[in-house]
């Protein structure tokens, strides 16, 4: 019966490494074995070729060959030996002897070679060729030489073999276990159905497992479906490869139909499905299912590993089971197994999260002794609760046991910083180091923010040079709290140099500190400065947002450096932010300096493209531009878009346009803004006027105008736009 596989395509080629030679050859062709001195670029010594063919000259039997092959180090001796013993008229090679050189030549992998004896021994039907075909894949199976396993396989079918279900399978099991390539499975596979040999739950087993771990899982989930139309019923196994590639593909709810169905049906699990399944299980929080399972687990009276328990409990402390989780871990220390140290943090977070401290003190009396991770997980949940108290009641004990390290000091120290002040941290800290522990740099941190948390940024800065000259490396928030207070002091200079360490020492800026550090060294004229900082910022990992660049483009365009303003934006769009409306208002207003009355007109379509509006400063400053060059027509359909708004265009913007206008020949667009410049109420000026009523018309037209002698220069302008924003 041969094996439907729908769902894939064969290829009709070997894969690129199993590419097998044109040419094959017999003994009967033995002058086409003669060495060639190029092919061994490494001959033997003479002396030792000699003497193993002086000794085979009057002793040359399988046996004898077979003993001087195997003592051959060198391969090109051993190959030598074997073709001039096929060229002796009284003796005739053996699958035994083929064997030998075969396995010398796969596992040195010369597999050209190794195909050419491989085709040999298939087609001269020696005795026992079969059963040495199917050795020679075995072995190279064991030795984890799949590549040539496969060749042999391929020449095993060449010479008119039919291998067994055992050889595919165990090949295909290798294949799998090694994680090679699926085409090298599919291969296989193809043989095997092409030779005829029907397919075991084994086989599609690995299949299954090749396709899952390919994330093919659709077509892994046709082939379970289908595994008992082929005649194969899923085992304990199929359901562990299926459940485990389900939940590894994310796709976990079907995995938890499928193990319902596989316990409805009745299976029998065993230790290798619960040891896969249930940490699988538990680290994606089904607790009722973790439970079912490892209920079962233990009513077959088998015992569940670490792994099994450390991920089970973590799932029900997360879901305050923590009476069943204790259990768990009674249960592991009553048959002599020493539970994780994280299994013990888990549960006192989860007395912790459920508010029941007491219990978590008894917890940590009768179960933890002298382990410092669980009572440092208490201290925590002690400070995330504000009872401080109760914390320091503990850590007293702790230190009365010498468990008491700098760490959990450094616990009760950070959030007393944060939350009462740093003249009681400097307390317990003289106590701390009474007990002889050294403060850290994380203790140097937690004064740090605790300096800053009173405004007393000069103590914490010196605090900061203490740690520089130690070259430790605090915190981010920390770093945060410094310089925004640096900031705040206009100590531009120290901020910097702050900002300068932690970046160097792989430290990031949290955004809205960044800046806030950009607009201060902005406001003080360095935008050099700021535009190193950013550069920093950009390949040190801190986060750039919209407002870092528009910050840097204010600063460039107050500075009346207009083109690099134009720089930035262009790096503003390599780094994925977004423009918002105070940066097309600056790229207007930059624009308009330069006389681009274009590019200022291209800004003001995409601003009003996305549905924002200029404010009346960058209004003003783009309709004097586009007037100044007679090109309001550039904008003469966007304009009914805004005149709308009164808060933007007042009595002397209507002027501006109605003027404009008028002088490009646009006289009913000036006289519909006319209109509605009177109805507002407001009185138009005398120029307008003047225009309006056809009087000295040519004089007024003439004045304020300027020959724009630049507007054949060059720029990227749309082409930032358009690689940037996609246009």
């Amino acid at each position: 019966m041969l094996l439907k596989f729908s769902t894939l395509k064969f290829s009709n080629k070997l894969p690129r490494c199993l590419n097998l030679p044109g040419r094959y050859f017999s003994v009967a062709y033995a002058n086409t074995l003669q060495p060639k001195p190029e092919t061994y670029p490494n001959p033997p010594y003479l002396d030792d070729f000699e003497a193993n063919i002086r000794f085979l000259r009057n002793n040359l039997n399988p046996d004898s060959l077979i003993r001087v092959l195997d003592k051959t180090q060198d391969l090109n001796s051993a190959l030598k030996i074997f073709k001039w013993a096929a060229l002796e008229k009284r003796f005739n090679h053996t699958a035994d002897t083929y064997y030998h050189i075969i396995l010398k030549l796969g596992l040195a992998g010369n597999v050209k070679e190794m195909d050419d004896f491989c085709l040999n021994l298939a087609r001269d039907k020696c005795v026992g060729a079969e059963e040495t075909l199917a050795s020679l894949i075995d072995t190279f199976v064991r030795h984890s030489r799949v590549n040539e396993a496969i060749r042999v396989l391929v020449n095993m079918i060449l010479g008119g073999y039919n291998p067994s279900i055992k050889i595919f399978n165990d090949l295909l099991g290798a294949l799998v276990k090694e994680k090679k390539d699926f085409q090298h499975v599919l291969f296989v596979y193809k043989e095997m159905v092409k030779a005829g040999v029907v397919p075991t739950v084994d086989t599609l087993n690995s299949l299954l497992e090749v396709l899952f771990e390919t994330n093919r899982v659709e077509s892994g989930l046709d082939q379970f479906r289908r595994m008992r139309k082929k005649g194969c019923s899923p085992t304990v196994r199929t359901y562990e490869i299926v459940i485990k590639g389900l939940i590894l593909n994310g796709r976990v709810d079907e995995a938890m139909l499928i193990l319902h169905e596989m316990l409805e049906l009745g299976c029998q699990l065993d230790l290798s499905f619960y040891t896969c399944i249930v940490p699988l299980i538990s680290q994606e929080n089904r607790l009722e299912e973790g439970i079912q399972l490892f209920r079962l687990m233990r009513a077959s009276n088998l015992v569940p590993d670490l792994l099994i328990c450390r991920k089970l409990i973590r799932c029900l402390c997360m879901n305050l089971h923590l009476d069943d989780a204790t259990d768990i871990l009674e249960e592991m220390i009553e048959i002599g197994e020493i539970p994780p140290v994280d299994s013990f943090v888990d549960i006192v977070n989860g007395f912790c999260e459920g508010e029941r401290y007491i219990e978590a003190i008894h917890f940590l009396e009768n179960n933890c002794g002298n382990l410092s991770s669980p009572h440092k997980a208490f201290l925590k949940g002690c400070c995330k609760a504000g009872k401080f108290l109760l914390g320091k009641s503990v850590l007293e004990k702790m230190s009365e046991r010498g468990i008491a390290d700098c760490d959990s000091w450094n616990i009760l120290i950070r959030w007393i910083c944060e939350n009462m002040g740093v003249n009681k941290a400097y307390e317990l800290l003289g106590r701390m180091i009474v007990q002889s522990v050294i403060p850290d740099c994380v203790t140097y941190a937690a004064l740090v923010i605790g300096n800053c948390k009173l405004n007393k940024y000069e103590d914490a800065l010196e605090l900061f040079y203490y740690t520089h000259s130690k070259f430790w490396v605090l915190d981010s928030i920390c770093y945060s709290r410094l310089v925004e207070g640096l900031c705040w002091l206009e100590k531009i200079k120290e901020a910097v140099e702050i900002y300068y360490y932690m970046s160097k020492s792989g430290c990031l800026l949290e955004v809205n500190t960044f800046n806030k550090l950009i607009k201060a060294v902005c406001d003080v004229g360095k935008v050099d400065e700021a535009v190193k900082l950013r550069s920093l910022a950009y390949y040190s990992g801190t986060s750039c947002t919209s407002l870092t660049y528009t910050t840097i483009m204010f600063a460039l365009h107050k500075s009346e450096r207009a083109k690099d303003v134009l720089i930035m934006l262009s790096q503003m769009l390599i780094g994925g932010c977004t423009v918002h409306a105070e940066a097309y208002c600056i790229l207007i207003r930059s624009m308009s300096t330069l006389n681009r009355f274009k590019d200022c007109a291209l800004f003001f379509k995409l601003m009003l493209n996305e549905g924002l509006m200029p404010d009346s400063e960058t209004m003003h400053d783009l309709f004097s531009c586009l007037t100044n060059h007679s090109q309001l027509h550039l904008v003469l359909k966007d304009i009914d878009k805004i005149i709308s708004r009164r808060e933007i265009l007042d009595s002397a913007m209507f002027n501006l346009l109605i003027n404009g206008l008028w002088k490009e020949g646009c006289k009913s667009e000036a006289r519909l803004l006319l209109d509605l410049m009177l109805e507002r109420g407001w009185v138009p000026d005398a120029t307008t006027h003047t225009l309006v009523i056809g009087s000295n018309v040519n004089e007024v037209t003439s004045r304020g105008r300027t020959i724009y002698e630049n507007s054949l220069e060059q720029d990227n302008v749309s082409n930032i736009l358009a690689e940037g924003l996609g246009k």
